[in-house]
């Protein structure tokens, strides 16, 4: 146990909360683009397809958005049943040409009547809102609202009805909610509070957090999440999801 765990954890923030961090992440591919839309729509997909190695989860990501001319929401907004057939040969580990086909049909409908994805969940989550579940949720129901929509699809979108911890999605939300002056994160989005986000949490995290005393609950699971949301809040209640760069940082470089 560190003996000044709030100072420490700051330090690590310092060292990993920078433009440097962006080469190596998933991050980095909407970090390429400038249009908002385009911005929503590679981070939500990056961060949906963000399992296994990261330079891995990088080129999935940059062969996905090349079939689309590098306009994702260009492409979205105005492709063709036609323009769907190239995309039958994408797959990343268990994402297939099924859930590849889903998605694009959702941003499809989703784009051709809202300007932002952020209002896909902000219309779920009230305005007191301790943090962003019920939007996660509502999101999760949305998201799977089209007709046919396909059962195996299911298990890319997380739901903390599933007692899931939304690992994927609360990274995404990370990505577009929080601000600073360090340049990794966008602040894309105005309606859903930093304060509201949850960590981000995944095998890195967990043992790193749990090394450091953060979690006492055995599971790893949607209220493990909440207990390291909360206990975090103790150091920065208006954004404790700064201190994911301290803990995945640390945990990745072991």
């Amino acid at each position: 146990m560190v003996d000044n765990l709030h100072e420490f954890l700051e330090e690590r923030v310092t060292q990993y909360n920078r433009p440097g961090f962006i080469k190596n992440d998933p991050i980095q591919i909407p970090h390429s683009y400038s249009k908002k839309q385009d911005v929503e729509i590679t981070a939500f997909w990056t961060s949906m397809l963000a399992w296994g190695q990261r330079v891995t989860i990088i080129n999935k990501s940059k062969e996905l958005f090349g079939l689309m001319g590098d306009s994702p929401h260009d492409f979205m907004v105005n492709h063709t049943e036609e323009d769907r057939a190239k995309f039958l040969d994408f797959k990343h580990r268990t994402f297939q040409a099924t859930d590849t086909l889903y998605f694009l049909a959702f941003f499809q409908q989703y784009y051709r009547k809202h300007e932002s994805l952020e209002t896909a969940f902000s219309q779920h989550l009230s305005a007191d809102a301790l943090h962003v579940g019920q939007g996660i949720a509502g999101f999760h129901d949305a998201f799977f609202a089209l007709e046919h929509a396909p059962k195996r699809t299911r298990k890319h979108i997380a739901t903390p009805i599933r007692k899931s911890t939304c690992k994927r999605m609360n990274m995404f939300l990370r990505w577009m909610v929080r601000k600073d002056d360090a340049g990794v994160d966008f602040g894309l989005w105005q309606q859903l509070k930093p304060s509201q986000l949850l960590m981000p949490l995944d095998v890195h995290v967990d043992r790193v957090a749990r090394s450091l005393g953060l979690i006492e609950r055995k599971q790893t699971d949607w209220q493990t999440v909440l207990e390291l949301t909360e206990c975090l809040r103790a150091y920065n209640a208006d954004d404790p999801v700064r201190y994911d760069y301290a803990l995945f940082g640390m945990g990745v470089e072991k």
